[in-house]
């Protein structure tokens, strides 16, 4: 190779190596999208719209929030894995990437090496309800006739993977009593037939559940957090209505493909940071039963951390109860 060559190679390698750090620099430099792997509606989508309005004025840039639901979540994780690694493309998931590695024995894509974490937003409790005409008023009650009738009764779900899911199985862990699981395409169309008086009982976020619990639309018969809740004071814990090892939080996380420049998604995780101050956005999570996290879990190495750990507890309660997702 002539010398001439030789450094007309070096000036393209030069060129090259400038380019990602000025590329971070001058990110976002257009609309980015946000995946939310669940319809929208549910508890998730709603969290993901709260927090990408917030992050997209400190950005300078709309995130536009987008719909891809199916199997569990992991439709739209497969897609975010696999897209463009530039910060352009990002992932709101919720509990389901812990439990996912387990529920799931076959992937398109790396549940775990896939991603680079860029911040928690929020972890939500969550609410045993019923239809508003079930023949119960406390949780006790309510243990009694799923322990009488479990024969007849349905218990919807999100689908396989989803909150209202991992939730279920805790709960008829919890009561040693196995229920008729429904599952449904998205936690909205499984509150419609909750209010519709189709299905009996659904363990649902607060921020699916709480408009519906205030306004009478649904009989509640606990959250599942140690302390009650200052939007809904008048609900008793899963402890106090005699089922303390029932309990369960659905955390929230936002994600880039693998390989995102560590300049872009400090970039984002500084976004969220601030966005997780945003009056509007506390204010409307509290309405909703929940509330940021701390801002040191908005970073990328605490959400590892706590996503990691998280993996290793939900393994062995999906594997005990022996509920695939293929």
């Amino acid at each position: 190779m002539s010398r001439l060559a030789r450094r007309a190679l070096l000036a393209l390698a030069a060129t090259g190596l400038a380019a990602a750090p000025v590329a971070a620099q001058q990110y976002p430099a257009r609309p980015i999208t946000m995946i939310v792997p669940f319809a929208a509606g549910g508890p998730t989508d709603t969290v993901a719209r709260l927090a990408a309005e917030a992050m997209g004025r400190d950005l300078g840039q709309t995130i536009v929030v987008e719909n891809a639901g199916g199997a569990g979540g992991t439709i739209g994780a497969q897609r975010v894995a696999q897209a463009r690694p530039d910060g352009y493309t990002l992932l709101l998931h919720h509990i389901g990437m812990s439990t996912a590695p387990t529920l799931y024995r076959r992937l398109a894509y790396d549940p775990v090496g896939g991603f680079e974490t860029v911040g928690l937003v929020t972890e939500v409790p969550m609410t045993l309800v019923a239809r508003k005409d079930f023949p119960a008023n406390t949780l006790a009650e309510a243990i009694a006739v799923i322990r009488r009738d479990k024969e007849k009764l349905n218990y919807a779900n999100a689908g396989i993977g989803a909150a209202s899911h991992l939730c279920g199985l805790l709960l008829m862990k919890a009561v040693d009593t196995p229920m008729t699981t429904v599952p449904f395409r998205g936690t909205a169309p499984a509150m419609q037939e909750l209010l519709a008086g189709r299905v009996d009982l659904l363990c649902d976020q607060t921020t699916n559940t709480t408009e519906q619990i205030n306004s009478g639309a649904v009989k509640v018969f606990s959250v599942t957090t140690p302390q009650r809740l200052s939007p809904l004071p008048n609900v008793p814990t899963s402890a106090e209505g005699g089922l303390p090892e029932f309990q369960i939080t659905v955390w929230h996380g936002l994600y880039a493909p693998k390989g995102t420049p560590a300049a872009v998604t400090q970039r984002l995780s500084q976004a969220l940071q601030v966005a997780l101050r945003d009056p509007k956005l506390v204010a409307r999570f509290a309405e909703l039963g929940t509330a940021p996290v701390a801002q040191e879990m908005a970073t990328p190495d605490a959400h590892r951390r706590f996503w990691q750990a998280d993996t290793a507890k939900w393994r062995p309660i999906i594997q005990a109860a022996g509920q695939y997702a293929d």
